[in-house]
């Protein structure tokens, strides 16, 4: 596609996935960052699955913007914590659903192990769960109350990496 003069309308709704130095995809920005990052050398460009873009003129500049960009400059990366156990942090882990029946109502927390039986306040034993089914569960075990759990409850992953395996999932050539 060619345009002629300013960015035309629909071009400004594209997207571009940008790659760190170490080609580890991190992010999705619109085409007007990624033009920025492309003029100003801080981003190369990248055409590892198609030659597939979009050729962008101004009056003194004539752009091909492809799909992916790498960046080339040095950025130490911050430092990420894992959030601590709260309650806003697991009702949005667990998409604000009982992970033993599916209701989005009267939502709590539930211990897995429950704390009587030594369980922890962790991660990976906190979930959510509805008021009748934390009643009926009471203070059991999932399996010795016969109420397994709809998904194993884990603590979250950096951001970057959730866009890297999101990213590959969609772009696996099997």
């Amino acid at each position: 596609m060619s345009y002629t003069g300013q960015i035309q309308p629909e071009v400004l709704n594209q997207s571009v996935v940008v790659f760190s130095q170490n080609y580890l995809p991190i992010s999705r920005i619109n085409i007007k960052r990624a033009i920025a990052l492309l003029v100003t050398g801080r981003a190369e460009p990248l055409d590892l699955f198609s030659q597939v873009g979009w050729q962008v003129r101004s009056p003194r500049l004539e752009l091909h913007v492809p799909e992916h960009i790498r960046l080339t400059i040095g950025k130490s990366e911050r430092h990420w914590k894992i959030p601590a156990v709260s309650r806003r942090e697991i009702l949005r882990r667990d998409r604000q659903a009982c992970q033993y029946c599916g209701s989005t109502k009267k939502l709590t927390l539930d211990h897995v192990i429950p704390r009587a039986q030594g369980g922890p306040h962790t991660w990976e034993n906190v979930v959510t769960a509805c008021e009748p089914c934390n009643l009926r569960k009471g203070n059991r075990t999932p399996l010795e109350a016969n109420m397994p759990l709809r998904s194993k409850p884990k603590a979250p992953t950096h951001p970057t990496v959730g866009f890297a395996e999101q990213f590959w999932r969609e772009h696996q050539t099997s």
